[in-house]
């Protein structure tokens, strides 16, 4: 197994906070926090086809003025009528179909089992593709801290849970959305969003499946 390299995994962890933010209404503050120059360096730790998908995200948004991301936001996430790319997992999975009265209990119950909580300000439903990347910074934070910190059963647990988080859920939805996005955007930050975030997605899934024993995984 490769050498573990805690700013490459760290890269990682940022990644996923950064994918989140870019699922939430496009604003001004993208640019100005300069959001894809700190993308751009995590990306570059993990992965040169993650870092040549961030250097096209954020010269698309570059080049797009902020109302036209808004409106096409609106079209694929939001509606008026119906969303072009839904961007709630229940949307894709085999589920009932989520409302505040009935929530997607099978996604509340990974929350739970990682510690995960919801910030009460929140109005969206929890399985929102926003959310899911915030769990699974959480996770993949969780696996790091358990690694360095050299806890075998931590870093199990958060290996396991993050396998079982991807394979019936995040990585099992981010396919057929990744692919209504691109079939639907008329931004080309979109589309790139699209790509960007299921190349992250697999890399991820790729390096789950890998996992090995504790004791192979903290040889270093």
């Amino acid at each position: 197994m490769s050498k573990y390299d805690p700013d490459e995994a760290t890269a990682r962890e940022d990644l996923c906070r950064f994918l989140s933010a870019c699922f939430y209404e496009p604003e001004s503050e993208f640019a100005e926090e300069k959001l894809f120059d700190s993308m751009l360096v995590a990306a570059t730790q993990v992965d040169p086809d993650l870092a040549d998908h961030v250097r096209k995200l954020g010269a698309a948004f570059a080049a797009q003025d902020l109302e036209t991301l808004l409106v096409d936001y609106t079209r694929l996430f939001l509606g008026p009528i119906e969303a072009l790319a839904n961007p709630y997992g229940s949307s894709w999975l085999s589920a009932p179909v989520p409302t505040e009265d009935n929530p997607p209990l099978a996604v509340l119950d990974l929350y739970s089992a990682g510690g995960f909580e919801i910030d009460e300000e929140f109005r969206d439903l929890p399985d929102h593709m926003a959310v899911e990347l915030e769990f699974l910074y959480l996770l993949t934070f969780k696996s790091n801290e358990a690694r360095l910190a050299g806890h075998a059963d931590d870093l199990s647990a958060a290996d396991l849970l993050e396998r079982q988080f991807l394979g019936e859920h995040l990585g099992a939805w981010v396919g057929p959305f990744a692919a209504a996005v691109k079939a639907g955007a008329e931004t080309a930050f979109y589309r790139k969003l699209a790509e960007l975030t299921e190349c992250f997605i697999r890399i991820k899934e790729k390096e789950a499946s890998l996992s090995a024993s504790p004791r192979e995984l903290f040889r270093c």
